[in-house]
């Protein structure tokens, strides 16, 4: 109960943060449902055209996601001083890095649509792989436009803003998958192609949106006479592709470790691919609320971290903690509800249920690690400390995890199990580590950035 009360404050400020980013984060899950569903009932090969460019585009867009992240701690310890100038020209560079970054990313995935057909794709599905994937590509730079006014909204902890804007793309995305995929309103039925105009209509329009109401809405009227006054500032750009690259590599890092043991499990069959694949499926409930509510302990840090005020950060990151851990509770008694129903529910067959039985304990046990993992990192990331963040995922998920599904799988004969049970210790092992560094530097009574 004296926790409950000391922590009241700091609870429902993450609260007020997190549930507007979960709620955008939780929009976009379903309209990838609604994706998947409307274009699968246009035909089989439109929707596995439209799989495999989504899966090769998810390398990129989660990279650039995490390179805006970049943004958000140093709009946010700027707000934690009212320095509007600050913010002003940290917006406007922020864009400007973003920008690049998409073109960079879209020169990228240029070079793949080219050497498309040395992808072991099915011939007959190369026609609708390209022009979708176009689409796809030509989205890149709106989409990192987008994720810079998102945190700089977030760094000013106005997240219902990014959470209104997102859920009205999603339904016009809908809507226009709609009447593209099936030919309503006079227009032609165009299947997959359909649903990338859709689209790449919606992601242009989405910072478009943002931008209108940046300048000529009252919202944000504070922060434009530095947005204007500014130029590119090489430093901030420095700082800002510096702080987005590491966290950029740290979401990379954390999704290759579990791309690369679907490899490794894909060499054990397809019963055992298709059990990872619903267990991932699953996992996405838990990643929704972690991912807002780590968000919102960035953006309350940064704060405290632009005000030095060690203290505010200290009881951040505790309140985070203890949120984090009931969540995670939560969640753990959810899937034991679900546990005898999940294969049935993606209606796989029984030896896929089988599997999919014995992956939800593993995945109970991952919720610890989660709980550390998301509060520490996104702790380090309001403090500026990305480079260790980066450099400790990299020895939790690659330097221990990996070797350890390959012993527990492979030379123990464990199987899919032995794989996923590499998963906890390189999370928690990465969250105790981050743990650790943050005690580290929080221990004095001052903070120095």
């Amino acid at each position: 109960m004296h926790n409950l009360l000391r922590y009241r404050s700091d609870y429902r400020e993450l609260l007020r943060l997190g549930l507007p980013i979960i709620v955008g984060q939780l929009g976009i899950v379903i309209v990838g449902f609604m994706d998947n569903l409307m274009v699968g009932r246009y035909g089989m090969d439109d929707l596995a055209a439209v799989s495999f460019v989504n899966s090769v585009f998810n390398i990129p867009i989660l990279f650039g996601l995490g390179f805006s992240y970049g943004l958000t701690p140093l709009v946010g310890q700027s707000f934690g001083t009212r320095d509007t100038s600050r913010i002003g020209e940290l917006l406007k560079n922020g864009l400007a890095v973003n920008a690049a970054v998409g073109v960079v990313l879209m020169l990228a995935m240029g070079a793949i649509l080219l050497n498309v057909e040395h992808l072991g794709q099915p011939s007959e599905l190369l026609p609708l792989i390209r022009p979708y994937f176009a689409l796809q590509l030509a989205s890149l730079l709106f989409v990192m436009l987008f994720n810079g006014f998102k945190q700089f909204a977030d760094g000013i902890t106005d997240t219902r803003l990014p959470m209104y804007v997102m859920i009205g793309g999603n339904v016009l995305n809908v809507a226009g998958n709609y009447i593209l995929i099936y030919g309503k309103l006079g227009f032609p039925a165009m299947g997959a192609t359909g649903a990338g105009i859709s689209t790449l209509l919606t992601r242009i329009l989405m910072p478009l949106v943002f931008a209108g109401i940046f300048f000529y809405g009252g919202r944000y009227r504070q922060y434009r006479p530095a947005f204007r006054q500014s130029g590119f500032r090489r430093s901030s750009a420095k700082l800002l592709a510096r702080m987005g690259t590491m966290v950029g590599l740290q979401m990379g890092i954390e999704n290759g470790m579990f791309s690369i043991a679907g490899v490794m499990i894909g060499w054990l069959g397809t019963v055992e691919l298709a059990s990872h694949q619903v267990i991932l499926s699953v996992s996405t409930l838990g990643i929704l609320l972690y991912y807002g509510t780590g968000a919102a302990i960035a953006i309350r840090v940064s704060n405290f971290y632009g005000r030095k005020d060690v203290a505010g950060v200290r009881r951040t990151a505790a309140a985070g903690v203890r949120l984090m851990a009931a969540m995670a509770m939560a969640i753990c008694g959810v899937f034991l509800i679900l546990r005898p129903f999940m294969g049935r529910i993606f209606n796989a067959p029984p030896e896929v249920c089988d599997i999919v039985s014995v992956l939800m304990l593993i995945l109970l046990t991952l919720q610890v690690g989660d709980v550390f993992q998301v509060t520490y990192a996104n702790a380090l990331r309001g403090m500026n400390d990305v480079t260790s963040m980066a450099a400790i995922s990299f020895v939790g998920y690659f330097v221990l995890a990996l070797p350890l599904c390959y012993v527990f799988g492979f030379v123990l004969h464990g199987g899919v199990a032995g794989i996923w049970w590499g998963f906890p210790v390189g999370l928690l092992s990465a969250g105790l580590m981050m743990k650790g560094r943050f005690g580290y530097l929080t221990k004095n009574r001052e903070l120095h950035g």
